[in-house]
Order: C-alpha cells, then structure tokens, then sequence
C-alpha cells in the first residue's frame, strides 16, 4: 500500500507542513479563483483563501500529504493530498474555527453550501484504499508551463508502483482533459445541491 516514502519528488518540490498553510492556502486559493464550483459555493475570494487555510491547517498538513512547487524561492504550485490510511480528521476546535472563518467571511449561504458539499463529497467517496488529491493549483505566476502535471506525477509514478488507485473531484470542466491525459477517468458527475455547478468524481487505476 502507498505511504509516503515510496513517492521521489522531483527537483523543486518539497513536501511541507503546518509550517507552510499559508503558502498552500495561498496558492490554493489563487488557483481556484475563477473555479465554477468553488465560485459558486464561496462567492467570493476571501471566504475561499479562509476555507482552503482552515482545511490545511488542520486536516491536510497535520495528516495527509502536501507538495509546494518552487522556482526562484517562490511557490508556483501546491497539492494536498490523503494517502490510503490517512484520516480527514480535525479536532473539535479545529473545525469550528474552519467553519466560523466561512461563515464570518461568506455569510450562512456559504456556510451551508460548503457542508452539503463537504457530505456529497464524503457520500460518494470510494470505500476502496486509494491516494485522494484533494486539490491541485498553480498560481497565476506559474500557468502553462506544465508545472501542475511535474508536482503530481511523482504521486502517480508511486500509485503505479505500489498498485494503488487515486480519485479526485474534478471541479472545473476545463481540467477534464489534463487529469485524462494523467490517466483519471470519469466514475459519475454529482451536484451537492440542485443549483451548483457539478463535480465530476474521478479514478485513476493503476499503470
């Protein structure tokens, strides 16, 4: 089963803590600005920036698997990741600080579509072990230089040698082609409320 030793990460990428939520909520959020469903469901960028931090902070890094991508000192792109084993567990306080952040900056409107679609997420989740790429961005300095495909490959080389399949929830329709070319495929597409964008639930098996 995949940990986090199998993975060689290339040149530039390192894996980060809680010592750097702020540059992975950073580049997270600048990733996702124009996002569908991540529009729709923070109507605005801050609540999104706030909501990405909280979820770093204490769910992804102290858990989970976190790559930051740099060029010159500066961080380009950011993946948060849970290996097969891992728990999307957050203490108590942790959450409710998480969830106060969403609610103070987005209002009640964005606290209730971000927990139907924290359980739509969870409901369709696959029960098999798998590695989840929870997020994937590079900031607005980085695009189009393929630096998304060089943080993540590494991952996938692993899932590949330890034969473990990883799933993503593709949230924006431009991106079907790049996670298809990785070798993702589509399993359902599902709407956490009647009027939001879709996301897309995706497998990838392994090579």
């Amino acid at each position: 089963m995949l940990t986090a030793s199998d993975i060689v990460l290339g040149q530039g990428i390192a894996t980060v803590g809680v010592e750097s939520v702020a540059a992975l909520s950073d580049i997270t959020a600048d990733a996702f600005r124009d996002d569908p469903f991540n529009s729709w469901l923070f109507g605005a960028f801050d609540p999104m920036k706030r909501t990405f931090s909280g979820l770093a902070r204490h769910i992804y890094a102290p858990n989970g698997f976190c790559q930051i991508l740099r060029e010159d000192g500066e961080g380009r792109a950011a993946a948060m990741w849970l290996m097969p084993g891992d728990k999307a567990d957050a203490s108590l306080a942790g959450m409710v600080q998480t969830y106060w952040g969403l609610l103070a900056s987005g209002g009640w409107g964005a606290l209730m579509r971000g927990k139907a679609a924290g359980e739509a997420m969870a409901k369709h989740h696959p029960k098999e072990p798998h590695a989840y790429l929870f997020t994937v961005g590079v900031a607005s300095a980085g695009r189009g230089r393929g630096l998304g495909r060089r943080l993540i490959q590494p991952v996938l080389d692993a899932c590949d040698r330890t034969g473990t399949m990883a799933y993503l929830e593709n949230s924006n329709p431009a991106n079907r082609r790049f996670y298809n070319s990785l070798g993702f495929e589509r399993v359902e597409l599902f709407h956490p409320m009647p009027d939001s964008p879709p996301l897309e639930a995706m497998k990838r098996l392994p090579r």
